[in-house]
């Protein structure tokens, strides 16, 4: 799965994320403030086009391409790399079910930086549950009138687009939920923003709607099409939570390992410590096996039809990846002692980082639900 191509490319984006990311870390996270020196540099170093088609001012990168920026930027800023995620999975259904016209008039600005984007599904009472969304869109002539409060989104406040998930048959349940593109400067209004355990440099909050209107040219796909778009589009997305998890992972075994050379104790660096090596051999091992799990997804995703068949590998690749994340950042934190438990290292930092890559995207519960029915769908067809 993996070239020379892909090789060189991580040694690039690793390069870049440990002289233009990893400085601004630990401060990013501290401040809970959006980590703007390294979106721009992220910007500037072209790395924003790599998600994106050619057609539309992107590079074209394939799957496992932009899993590995994703993974690279995660192992030292996790921030960082949802800044650059969410704005592909807001774009998703643009890309893939957007008119020409939409594509032509968006993509362009999201594949420059020039505009971010958010991905608008969740709600107060509807996080697993899609169907149970109150979020209406109600048709005037020419267009939707939005109303309803969106709930847990990445990059709330910072995006210029909202792709967003309403009802515009509230009576139909999951058949009535259609999917709009919805600019900010038309009425979308930011709530409460959270304070977070993990993750603090992006920020999640409501996206409140209230009568904003949409031309009807901005609805993606035909009416109740929504809820098919916005599964589909969390099959294809959930490898890259995958490929976050994974950077995570590495990136607090990577720092565990060199603590471990140089921490002395009963006269000797604790790496010569048997049990101590056992512990990091087993980290190493989780991490290899959940970085194989994704690139398989991921390849999958480049070689064929990325929906429907391969809802279990994406399901698989999001929740084994990010379990393994938040053991290997516990164990770090545990080959430190006292000073992982501390902010003047980043195994804590990583830790808690780990801890949304079991949550967003679909539960790890959820994920295991996703599982067990396509695997038991096969045996009985």
């Amino acid at each position: 799965m993996i070239t020379e191509e892909h090789r060189q490319l991580r040694a690039a984006i690793r390069r870049w994320a440990e002289e233009e990311l990893a400085p601004h870390a630990a401060g990013v996270d501290r401040e809970q403030r959006f980590p703007v020196e390294s979106f721009k540099s992220y910007v500037a170093h072209g790395w924003v086009r790599m998600q994106f088609p050619e057609e539309y001012g992107g590079d074209g990168a394939d799957a496992i391409s932009c899993g590995i920026l994703i993974e690279e930027m995660a192992r030292v800023c996790a921030s960082s790399s949802l800044t650059a995620l969410i704005s592909r999975l807001g774009t998703t259904p643009l890309i893939n079910w957007g008119s020409p016209e939409q594509k032509q008039r968006y993509l362009p600005r999201v594949a420059s930086g020039e505009w971010q984007a958010s991905y608008c599904l969740s709600e107060p009472d509807a996080g697993s549950d899609v169907a149970a969304m109150r979020t209406t869109a109600r048709r005037e002539g020419d267009h939707y009138v939005l109303n309803g409060t969106k709930y847990w989104i990445t990059n709330a406040g910072m995006s210029d687009l909202y792709t967003v998930f309403a009802k515009t048959d509230p009576d139909a349940g999951r058949r009535g939920i259609s999917c709009f593109l919805v600019e900010r400067d038309w009425g979308v209004q930011i709530g409460k923003l959270e304070s977070k355990l993990g993750v603090r440099g992006s920020p999640t909050g409501e996206v409140i709607l209230q009568d904003v209107r949409v031309p009807a040219e901005n609805r993606i796909g035909a009416e109740g099409q929504g809820f098919n778009i916005a599964m589909a589009t969390l099959d294809s997305s959930r490898p890259v939570i995958g490929a976050q998890a994974v950077g995570i992972a590495q990136g607090a075994l990577d720092y565990a390992a060199r603590y471990m050379g140089q921490r002395h104790q009963f006269g000797k660096p604790i790496a010569e410590f048997q049990g101590l090596r056992f512990l990091l051999a087993d980290m190493a091992m989780k991490t290899e096996a959940a970085r194989a799990l994704v690139y398989e997804a991921l390849a999958h995703i480049d070689a064929h039809n990325p929906y429907g068949e391969s809802t279990a590998l994406s399901a698989m690749a999001k929740c084994f990846a990010s379990d393994v994340a938040m053991e290997v950042t516990t164990n770090a934190v545990q080959l430190l002692g006292g000073y992982g438990y501390t902010t003047a290292h980043p195994v804590e930092r990583f830790l808690r980082d780990a801890k949304i890559t079991q949550i967003y995207e679909g539960t790890n519960q959820i994920q295991r639900v996703v599982i067990a029915r396509e695997v038991l769908s096969r045996l009985a067809s």
